[in-house]
């Protein structure tokens, strides 16, 4: 992978997220992939295989409207990448407006589909 790649892979990302579509998601995923959303809690919040993501991702989807968010590649090598970025969220309801900066640790195969997606976030202020 290269840097740009990886780049246009973190837009496809942001892409699928705003438009909860089910294919622009499965799109970036290989067929096995691990998708861990907490991997420093425990395993439970660990998605294994492309259709469980895309099940997980729809299962309580963010208002496209309500948020932004911009990440880049920080490091690549190989195969493997790192990114980071912030996910800013507008206020709703009794939640306040907030933003969590982010890290990715991630792993690609050869079609440049992620198969390995591991999260770290932070919201500002605490």
């Amino acid at each position: 992978m290269t840097h740009d790649e990886v780049q246009r892979w973190l837009d496809s990302y942001i892409t699928a997220w705003r438009s909860n579509d089910p294919d622009d998601i499965a799109a970036l995923f290989s067929e096995d992939a691990v998708y861990s959303y907490r991997p420093w809690e425990s395993d439970k919040h660990t998605v294994r295989g492309r259709d469980a993501i895309v099940a997980s991702w729809l299962e309580s989807p963010d208002d496209p409207d309500n948020w932004d968010a911009e990440y880049h590649p920080y490091v690549v090598e190989g195969h493997r990448a790192v990114a980071t970025g912030q996910s800013r969220y507008q206020p709703i309801g009794e939640h306040p407006a907030r933003t969590y900066h982010n890290a990715y640790l991630l792993e690609f195969d050869d079609e440049g589909r992620c198969s390995s997606f591991h999260e770290f976030y932070f919201l500002e202020g605490r």
